[in-house]
């Protein structure tokens, strides 16, 4: 039997023993130049280094700084949503284009609505009363027109006179006397209707004969009595017992009303449908108009002097 003098051979892959903690030591201190510095403990091969926790550092090394973390936003309400929704509000080209748009559909349709509305009155009205209400516009667009010249030629000569003085004199007393017409100051005549309204049953009131006061001057009416009462721009209706009161003054029926003025107007004006004389046979009264080439005015107003007013050129 033979023995083998070499020593055991030590197996692969053995791993060397940790050498002694005061065998370490002595190598910290044997390190020149300056105080001992730590040595990191020796890993056995194949290991994983070991995992440090958040914010921690080697030894000897600064610990990092850690950020707080951020406040958390409170929760929204469903008010502060639509709110934030609705404010400050978000208005596009194309909306306001379409705003504008319904604006004007919406302005055109009120205007259609307003002239059938206007027009509504006159759908059932016969052919001759349409031709008679088309008259009665001419005749005052005639009139206007008329005016229109008369004011013309009276600036045309007070421009050429030779003699401005007296024909401003002139003018004056010209239209002093126009006016005394329409104070009812003056007597006046010229051709007109007489209007008779018979009331057995006493079923008309004041405010029908304003009506047709009001109807008659629309026509072109210049000078109106009632019954021996000169009627002015300032005149009142009254109901009074078994009558009708003007400007204090009771009458009682028949009303006859005499009006200057042009007949083809006059008449026409009163018989209109649903107009003056419509309405006081509906009342069972018996209305009567007569054409006249000349009506006499002579009832007359006392001249009252204002209290207060002055001309302007004293």
């Amino acid at each position: 039997m033979s023995t083998n003098d070499n020593p055991p051979e030590e197996p692969m892959g053995s791993e060397l023993p940790p050498q002694d903690e005061p065998e370490q030591d002595a190598r910290r201190e044997a390190q020149p130049g300056g105080p001992a510095q730590p040595v990191p403990p020796v890993r056995p091969a194949g290991s994983a280094p070991p995992v440090r926790p958040a914010g921690s550092a080697e030894p000897g090394e600064a610990t990092p700084a850690v950020a707080p973390a951020p406040p958390a936003e409170p929760a929204q309400t469903g008010r502060q949503r639509l709110a934030q929704g609705l404010w400050p509000p978000r208005v596009s080209r194309a909306q306001l284009i379409v705003a504008l748009l319904l604006f004007v559909l919406g302005l055109g349709l009120a205007i259609q609505v307003r002239s059938n509305s206007d027009s509504s009155a006159l759908r059932g009205a016969r052919q001759e009363d349409l031709v008679r209400i088309l008259d009665e516009l001419d005749g005052r667009t005639k009139r206007l027109e008329d005016e229109k010249q008369r004011l013309e030629d009276q600036r045309k000569e007070l421009e050429s006179s030779s003699n401005q003085a007296e024909e401003a004199r002139r003018q004056t007393v010209e239209k002093e006397r126009q006016l005394g017409i329409l104070a009812g100051t003056v007597a006046a005549q010229g051709p007109g209707i007489t209007l008779k309204i018979t009331d057995p049953k006493g079923q008309v009131q004041s405010d029908q004969l304003l009506d047709t006061l009001q109807e008659l001057r629309a026509a072109g009416a210049e000078a109106i009595q009632i019954n021996g009462v000169r009627v002015v721009a300032s005149s009142f209706f009254s109901d009074e017992g078994g009558g009708v009161g003007i400007d204090g003054k009771k009458i009682t029926q028949p009303y006859e009303f005499k009006v200057i003025g042009k007949p083809q107007d006059l008449e026409p004006a009163l018989n209109i449908p649903g107009g003056v004389v419509q309405t006081l046979e509906k009342e069972q009264a018996t209305v009567a108009v007569t054409r006249s080439a000349k009506i006499v005015v002579d009832a007359l107003r006392a001249a009252k002097q204002p209290d207060y007013a002055r001309s302007s050129s004293s």
